[in-house]
């Protein structure tokens, strides 16, 4: 075949394909097709947004009902049955409040993450895309919940006419570490749920032990003062109680900061995350065929 000028087109259509073989390709291939599949990213979690709330009588008072009641009654038992302490000068439901924001957080990360992958199972056994973004979504879609939530804290600060300082400017640190501290549980469950569906129970169960087994409706100086500090170092590898006393450092302004919760927890995170990661990855290829 010639072209107007005269000149011969080389013939490649029938040439070879050239295949490398490079250890690690597939691996950065894959981290790099989180980047170009985030338009699926978005519209997951825009659905998972939009039905989140369809057909139900009360909507939206769903987010806000369940942590303001929770706040309630531990306000009464906590503070008006067991006497137990405030931080500072704050009013106890304040600080209850507090630690139920990214308690919340994380409990609706979780959940929404455990069960991600069984109820995209259609879309899991169709097409090709990291299914790392399936459990991604889900997370995303509890911010919606945490945003109605710290609606309900402002609220509550005009009512007791109590003034966060600038550190709540700090605030987004710890939301960050809050949903890092979600997805790696999340991640486990969600690739364990694929082959054993018997972890739908489970996380409900980790979930509703995990709020009295941190420090949501108390002080963590009250479990300091109660339990010793050995035993109190093992209690503080819970990640959440690093996140929680964070974010009452950022609204009360008041507790001194928690280093010592927030390095143990940095550490239980990142581990947490790291064994998510790998079992997730190395359970991922064959999740087309089980789900």
């Amino acid at each position: 075949m010639l072209k107007p000028s005269g000149k011969a087109i080389p013939k490649t259509l029938n040439q070879p394909e050239e295949i490398i073989i490079e250890r690690g390709r597939a691996a950065r291939h894959y981290w790099m097709d989180l980047w170009r599949y985030r338009e699926l990213f978005a519209i997951l979690a825009w659905r998972d947004i939009s039905v989140r709330y369809k057909q139900t009588v009360l909507g939206v008072l769903w987010a806000i009902l369940p942590p303001f009641l929770t706040m309630i009654i531990m306000t009464v038992i906590f503070a008006k049955v067991a006497g137990l302490p405030s931080q500072g000068s704050a009013p106890y439901a304040i600080m209850v409040f507090a630690g139920m924001l990214p308690w919340q957080l994380f409990a609706n990360a979780l959940g929404s993450s455990g069960n991600s992958l069984v109820g995209n199972a259609h879309l899991i056994s169709k097409v090709y895309f990291p299914r790392l973004i399936v459990p991604g979504a889900a997370i995303a879609v509890s911010l919606v919940d945490f945003v109605i939530s710290l609606a309900i804290l402002a609220v509550l600060l005009a009512w007791y006419q109590f003034l966060p300082s600038l550190q709540i400017l700090s605030l987004p640190f710890f939301l960050v570490l809050a949903l890092l501290a979600a997805l790696g549980p999340g991640l486990l469950l969600t690739a364990l749920n694929v082959t054993y569906r018997d972890f739908r129970f489970i996380v409900p169960f980790i979930t509703q032990l995990g709020l009295y087994l941190s420090p949501v409706g108390f002080s963590a100086e009250v479990v300091r003062e109660k339990i010793g500090g050995t035993f109190y170092l093992l209690y503080a590898l819970n990640p959440m109680v690093g996140v929680i006393e964070g974010f009452r450092w950022c609204i009360l302004g008041q507790s001194p900061f928690p280093t010592l919760e927030l390095g143990l927890s940095l550490v239980t995170t990142t581990l947490f995350l790291w064994i998510g990661i790998r079992v997730f990855r190395s359970t991922e290829k064959n999740f087309a065929d089980i789900i």
